[in-house]
């Protein structure tokens, strides 16, 4: 492309970083001007996420992937959800496992480069750097979620996944991001529910009880209502695969979202939706054409802190 040479298309001079202090803040204030690649998308997207919180009008989403439970990200999520920052979540039935088994047992910091069949001997499941000990997760995960279908079950033979997943929030403690959901009444949509501890052990309790029915179509109901009572949408998409989805499809049915930051560390030239840049939506009619809309390209667990600590 050819330019005048009377023709603004610069946004301003790139400054050197000069950072005095550990001034969180101010780094991210700079950050902006840099012309830093991925740190002025970073800063664009604080702004972005800034301005779609304060919308007073818009209704926010808020999806992630499970393994980011796992890790004290779980402590982030939780504050965003207990401070009422979203309208509603989007996530995977991996979130539901770790918040459940995080509220009553341990996880520990280890090594990805462990031998995992040394690890196997000891009961230690290996999820990255991240130890999970074999009783604090699947046993524990089976002797709660037992009882607490049990006690639904006389209560409701017909249900929601969003209605069991509140239920199960209202028997957990206040570290749980599940039981700020429950607190604030806010949604939390799983739609692959089936796909781990908490949904196996749904089925296990169907096995005998063959007049229970989970309506997975009641949930898409709820996220329909959601959207079409929205006056505008907003959406921070942590990770890609089933929760970034489900925000961006229910999105299509009123045009599409006003804002949208996704962080990922797929890459796009593979086809995946965990790597298509969340502007890749905006032909499928899911993010609109003038949206305010960002991929940070990154690892969750790194920027995500200092995300929170700027917004």
């Amino acid at each position: 492309m050819i330019y005048n040479k009377n023709e603004k298309f610069t946004n301003y001079d790139i400054k050197d970083y000069d950072i005095k202090q550990g001034n969180l803040k101010e780094v991210i204030n700079q950050m902006s001007k840099t012309g830093g690649f991925e740190s002025v998308n970073l800063t664009d997207g604080i702004t972005t996420l800034k301005k779609m919180i304060a919308e007073p009008n818009c209704t926010k989403f808020l999806s992630f992937v499970g393994a980011i439970i796992s890790t004290g990200l779980r402590g982030i999520i939780k504050d965003m959800i207990k401070k009422n920052m979203f309208d509603c979540i989007i996530t995977t039935c991996g979130s539901l496992d770790h918040d459940i088994a995080r509220s009553f047992g341990n996880y520990c910091s280890g090594d990805l480069n462990m031998d995992d069949a040394f690890l196997k001997k000891k009961n230690i499941h290996r999820l990255g750097n991240v130890f999970i000990p074999v009783e604090n997760y699947g046993p524990l995960i089976e002797t709660k979620i037992q009882e607490y279908i049990s006690e639904f079950y006389k209560l409701n033979r017909q249900f929601a996944s969003y209605e069991f997943i509140d239920y199960i929030g209202s028997k957990l403690g206040e570290t749980s991001f599940l039981y700020w959901a429950h607190k604030n009444k806010i949604p939390v949509i799983v739609p692959g529910i089936v796909d781990g501890a908490v949904g196996s052990q749904i089925w296990l309790f169907y096995q005998n009880h063959k007049d229970m029915f989970l309506d997975i179509l009641k949930d898409q109901t709820k996220i329909s209502d959601i959207v079409f009572e929205a006056k505008k949408t907003g959406a921070l998409m942590l990770g890609g695969g089933i929760s970034k989805h489900h925000t961006l499809w229910w999105n299509q049915f009123r045009d599409g979202l006003d804002y949208a930051v996704y962080i990922t560390t797929a890459n796009a030239w593979d086809g995946s939706l965990s790597g298509a840049e969340v502007k890749e939506a905006i032909s499928w009619n899911k993010v609109k054409p003038e949206a305010r809309q960002f991929t940070i390209h990154g690892e969750i667990t790194t920027l995500l802190p200092f995300i929170y600590s700027a917004i």
